[in-house]
């Protein structure tokens, strides 16, 4: 009878011994996985603060820009001169950005095509503008004619995501920072990157520029120690319940014996 016992309390531990090994397993990575994103955080914001402090280089010639990769490179501070495409401006919807002040939404982005003195377009975001003051004709003293001696940081493309609607040039409105979809629709080619510009500030004060921070959050320690936590609760509540069961199951061995 009491090995029948033993038998009976091994079966009933199975199922629910592979479920808590399961859910412990699943708990612990998400709590190791959460540690290793602080980390990489970590990393992604010191390099933004060590390339958005860095004073400016010359902006790369065309002939580098193939070797340019947005790992390396991207918030690389340049300055450049080149005169405004006003003619091809294109907004694009925002609901602000954590890197800049003076963004909160709703408003547009700015994006026009900028000619080099080589000849070469490379798209330039010149800042944020309220929303109502997508049009220029609602500020023309920022329209700037000639050549314009710029200061700003390279980004990259940012592609549409799954629930972004898509960009309409019928209407010349845009809801991603998609430089090269942008510049397609206005029939020019431009450099495989765009210029976040910093300065000069324009006549009448929009759009607005200005330095980009990195005040990006980084809250995963504290996700680490929830899922960690979570997975230290479960063992306790395991080890109290394989506790009692045992402790059930050798009183009934006991009693019947």
């Amino acid at each position: 009878m009491m090995m029948d016992g033993a038998a009976n309390l091994r079966r009933g531990m199975l199922i629910p011994s592979i479920a808590a090994a399961s859910a412990f397993a699943v708990l612990l990575s998400l709590g190791l996985w959460q540690l290793d994103r602080k980390a990489w955080k970590e990393g992604l914001i010191a390099t933004l603060e060590q390339r958005l402090s860095a004073p400016p280089v010359a902006f790369p010639a065309p002939a580098t820009w193939p070797r340019l990769r947005a790992a390396d490179d991207e918030f690389l501070r340049v300055a450049m001169t080149a005169e405004l495409l006003n003619d091809r401006e294109a907004p694009v919807y925002t609901s602000g950005s954590s890197l800049r002040e003076g963004s909160s939404g709703p408003g547009y982005w700015i994006f026009t095509p900028a000619r080099l003195a080589d000849g070469a377009l490379v798209m330039v975001n010149r800042g944020f503008v309220p929303d109502g003051k997508q049009d220029p004709g609602t500020r023309p003293d920022g329209e700037v004619a000639g050549p314009i001696n710029m200061v700003g940081v390279l980004r990259w493309p940012e592609l549409p995501g799954l629930f972004t609607p898509a960009g309409d040039p019928a209407r010349n409105i845009w809801f991603s920072r998609d430089s090269n979809a942008i510049a397609a629709a206005k029939g020019v080619s431009v450099a495989p990157f765009y210029l976040e510009l910093e300065s000069p500030d324009p006549p009448g004060g929009l759009p607005r520029t200005g330095r980009l921070h990195p005040t990006l959050p980084n809250n995963h320690f504290g996700y680490a120690l929830t899922w960690l936590g979570l997975a230290c609760v479960l063992v306790g509540v395991y080890g109290t319940w394989l506790f009692g069961s045992w402790r059930k199951q050798h009183g009934a061995v006991e009693y019947g014996a």
